[in-house]
């Protein structure tokens, strides 16, 4: 009789166990994918300003001011469908079908990604840098030169503050992953300290 009480309590605590490191993985997918659709709203908001003020802008502007507000208008409507799929993205999976593999895969090949976009947006910045010391030697396109190259070290500077800031967000939320990478092992374990 004591064995089977004592496996009906080891089998109630291993189930116990299980279902509550599942809820934890549920919710912490939740968060990471509600971080990911504020960020995407932000980005979406920063384009969808971005394509009216500088279509605005752009009808009123000559020389270099004109490309300057012709680039931003451009860049934004890639930002716009960027952050459209991204948002899109966050909403199809249903996290009650979600495993830890598939919850810290995506966790850090999004960290790996905004580390990545960071690097892209640096070669931006030096590229705007670029047209703008190519519009100083050459007087032909000059002017699209100037505008380009501010519009891009502009954009540049944005995403590199956003894509640095969503990485830190989700970067402190690292530590809450340790935890359900050590308690949600394939197989039964047991751990003891001393």
């Amino acid at each position: 009789m004591k064995k089977y009480i004592l496996t009906l309590i080891f089998c109630w605590a291993f189930f116990q166990a299980f279902g509550q490191a599942d809820n934890e993985i549920i919710s912490f997918y939740k968060q990471q994918k509600q971080i990911t659709k504020i960020g995407m709203l932000t980005l979406g908001g920063w384009a969808v300003g971005n394509i009216a003020v500088n279509s605005l802008l752009m009808t009123q502007a000559s020389g270099s001011r004109y490309y300057f507000y012709q680039m931003n208008t451009f860049w934004n409507v890639v930002n716009l469908a960027l952050a459209g799929f991204g948002y899109y993205n966050s909403l199809q999976i249903a996290p009650d079908t979600l495993q830890l593999s598939t919850t810290t895969d995506e966790f850090f090949g999004l960290q790996k990604t905004l580390l990545f976009n960071a690097g892209l947006d640096v070669a931006y910045m030096a590229g705007g840098l670029y047209l703008l010391e190519k519009a100083k030697s050459i007087e032909r396109n000059s002017k699209r030169f100037t505008g380009y190259g501010q519009a891009l070290i502009l954009q540049g500077a944005f995403l590199l503050v956003f894509d640095t800031v969503l990485y830190f967000v989700l970067d402190a939320r690292s530590s809450e992953l340790l935890p359900l990478l050590s308690s949600s092992v394939n197989g039964i374990g047991l751990s003891l300290r001393f």
